[in-house]
């Protein structure tokens, strides 16, 4: 078990539990999987499937880290294509009962960090990520930001970038800056920019 330096990159549905618990179920089982699948075909960076949980879908990339520019147009291109798709779901099932939650309700987050060791294990036709990386990215999840829709960068990860040109590249709102403490891994800080913005029109000439 070859333990090596890896991307990790989680997409993540939010609003899912709420949407999940108040849209019926023929609804639900078609929103969710269609956004999970357009997520994955929005995929230009060559990131691997790790896992697909119910509301996220889990990316890595070992060896070399993919240019700043590449990491955060992936990321835009993440944001923009989910929406482009939720609304035509959207258009498609306007006329079902609980539809109008769909744009209400349902948004996307994604979480970006980086791990010098992680190790990467064959579990049936998936590629099961181990290591104390691992765990923080999934705790990375439950931080303290108060808006639901956001891209957020561990400083383990930034650290490998030029971070005036982080700033410079995500112009479309200022960069935050938060930590969280968690037992047995200690205090994790973290950068994270609103991604609400890049609704707008003119978006992808960012």
């Amino acid at each position: 078990m070859k333990a090596e330096p890896t991307l990790i990159c989680i997409p993540d549905i939010s609003g899912f539990t709420q949407f999940m618990r108040e849209a019926n179920f023929e609804l639900t089982s078609q929103i969710i999987p269609a956004l999970l699948n357009e997520i994955i075909y929005s995929n230009t960076l060559d990131l691997k499937v790790s896992e697909i949980e119910g509301d996220a879908v889990l990316f890595f990339r070992s060896g070399e880290l993919p240019n700043l520019n590449d990491l955060v147009d992936q990321c835009i291109r993440f944001y923009l294509d989910f929406y482009e798709r939720m609304d035509l779901l959207y258009k498609k099932h306007k006329k079902t009962e609980d539809a109008a939650s769909i744009p209400k309700i349902l948004g996307l987050k994604i979480i970006l960090h980086y791990g010098e060791e992680i190790a990467m294990v064959p579990i049936g036709n998936r590629i099961k990520l181990m290591g104390e990386d691992v765990i923080t990215a999934h705790r990375l999840l439950k931080n303290t930001i108060k808006t639901d829709e956001y891209l957020l960068i561990s400083d383990q990860l930034l650290k490998n970038y030029n971070k005036q040109e982080f700033i410079e590249k995500c112009n479309w709102s200022a960069l935050h800056n938060e930590a969280i403490d968690v037992e047995h891994l200690g205090t994790i800080k973290y950068h994270y920019i609103d991604l609400l913005p890049l609704k707008d029109s003119n978006a992808r000439n960012l």
